[in-house]
């Protein structure tokens, strides 16, 4: 399987590739907003795409040609105002789904936050709102589509070395979990067609994500 990923300079999507690239059954091409970006993944011999997603659906739609499955790990990051988080988390979200239609890849497996509920929307800190809105949205636009689709929704992400075992179901109590663990159940979601169709929180735990995922 070629896997495009999205946000591939991401702490999660630089993850994503490693494992992928480490696998020996599947192919990355990391989709990146810089060519000087692209000599980390051109090192673990990854296929690399410049695409800024804020452009246009056409130029991540070229980038998905030849792909099998796309992993959207893009975000416009804690440090930056609502204009980003409209533009990256919610379009570029949005753009990359409508992309993947134009390409023909079927299966696509999204990064979203822990809880995008109507009800998360409200009890949401102001600073964190148009977050959790642009998630809730990008979200319920994948729903609507034909894709094979899977949504994650990872607790509070941390830096930590990861432990291979988490905790995962369609609503579990909220905690942590390592953007490196994050990393390991993409992937396990794209070996895994059962998770297709599917969304679930997933938190730090004691089972393997293997058998989490496979469990779901």
């Amino acid at each position: 399987m070629n896997i495009l990923v999205v946000g591939a300079n991401g702490q999660i999507g630089k993850q994503l590739v490693g494992i992928i690239q480490d696998s020996g059954s599947h192919t990355a091409k990391a989709m990146i907003r810089k060519q000087e970006q692209a000599s980390h993944f051109e090192s673990l011999g990854a296929e690399t795409a410049v695409v800024n997603l804020e452009g246009e659906i056409e130029d991540i739609a070229k980038a998905a040609e030849g792909v099998d499955a796309i992993v959207f790990t893009a975000g416009s990051g804690p440090h930056t105002g609502a204009d980003k988080t409209l533009m990256i988390d919610l379009d570029g979200a949005v753009k990359t789904i409508k992309a993947a239609e134009k390409a023909g890849v079927k299966r696509f497996v999204m990064v979203s936050s822990f809880d995008t509920t109507r009800k998360a929307i409200q009890e949401a800190p102001e600073s964190f709102a148009p977050y959790v809105v642009a998630k809730h949205y990008a979200d319920e636009w994948l729903r609507g589509t034909d894709l094979d689709f899977t949504i994650v929704h990872p607790g509070r992400l941390t830096n930590e070395n990861g432990t291979g075992k988490v905790e995962a179901a369609s609503e579990v109590e909220r905690g942590e979990i390592s953007r490196e663990d994050v990393a390991q159940v993409l992937f396990e979601c794209l070996e895994s067609d059962s998770t297709i169709g599917k969304e679930f929180q997933v938190v730090s735990g004691s089972t393997s994500v293997k058998d989490v995922i496979s469990n779901l």
